[in-house]
């Protein structure tokens, strides 16, 4: 139980660096396409300017602006599969798929807002305030996936779903036949059923622990119907 504890604790440990990373790739992206506005602001750090050239150098990292999105959104998704979260009834595919959407055009489509004939702070501050929203929706996005997807594994936690099967729902009578009402579940719905037994002469056990039911399900009902069809038992 303690190493199962330990085990979990180290997995969201590895999903949050996971998540760092990733938000890190986000502000490097930010960062190096908005420099002009860096210098501008004077946030700019010699060694960060240094840091990001060798990366640009040896992975060509910068080459493209959706190079570091890509990274960041798959570093995103590994961290959002390790999560854990409760179930809301709120959280639909439908949901789900429209903040996908929203994050991807926010945040991969807005690389033109970089060349609007505006002020350099302005378009600077739509395409943070575009990047960020396109983020926090696919992080959204993945997180209820995520739990969508693993509580959907729950929903049956007893294994009802899969153990049920269509049972006989037609009334078969003979002038022998004892005939016991049953309900069962399918296909998550409840249905009323017959078991038919249409020769118990030739041979009737009925089993169960003690205090379940026997005589009062099965025994009562068909010392009842043998009596009403005029057999002295």
């Amino acid at each position: 139980m303690m190493q199962q504890e330990d085990d979990l604790r180290a997995l969201a440990k590895i999903m949050d660096f996971l998540r760092a990373v990733s938000i890190l790739l986000v502000v490097m992206n930010v960062y190096w396409y908005c420099y002009e506005a860096v210098l501008a602001w004077g946030v700019n750090i010699g060694v960060v300017d240094r840091i990001l050239m060798n990366f640009d150098r040896t992975a060509h990292l910068f080459h493209s602006i959706l190079y570091t999105k890509l990274f960041a959104v798959v570093l995103l998704a590994l961290s959002c599969l390790g999560t854990t979260g409760v179930k809301d009834e709120k959280i639909t595919w439908p949901r789900i798929g429209t903040a996908l959407v929203a994050g991807f055009v926010l945040f991969f489509l807005n690389w033109w807002l970089l060349d609007l004939p505006l002020p350099l702070t302005a378009t600077v501050i739509l395409y943070i305030v575009t990047v960020a929203a396109g983020y926090v929706c696919l992080l959204m996005a993945g997180l209820w996936a995520s739990r969508l997807l693993k509580n959907n594994l729950m929903d049956d936690p007893f294994n009802n779903e899969n153990e049920s099967f269509m049972q006989e729902t037609r009334l078969l009578t003979n002038e022998y036949s004892v005939n016991l009402p049953t309900r069962f579940y399918y296909k998550k719905r409840w249905h009323n059923g017959w078991i038919n037994i249409l020769l118990p002469q030739r041979a009737s056990i009925v089993l169960g622990t003690p205090g379940s039911g026997k005589s009062f399900a099965v025994v009562n009902s068909y010392i009842k119907q043998q009596i009403e069809k005029g057999y002295s038992m």
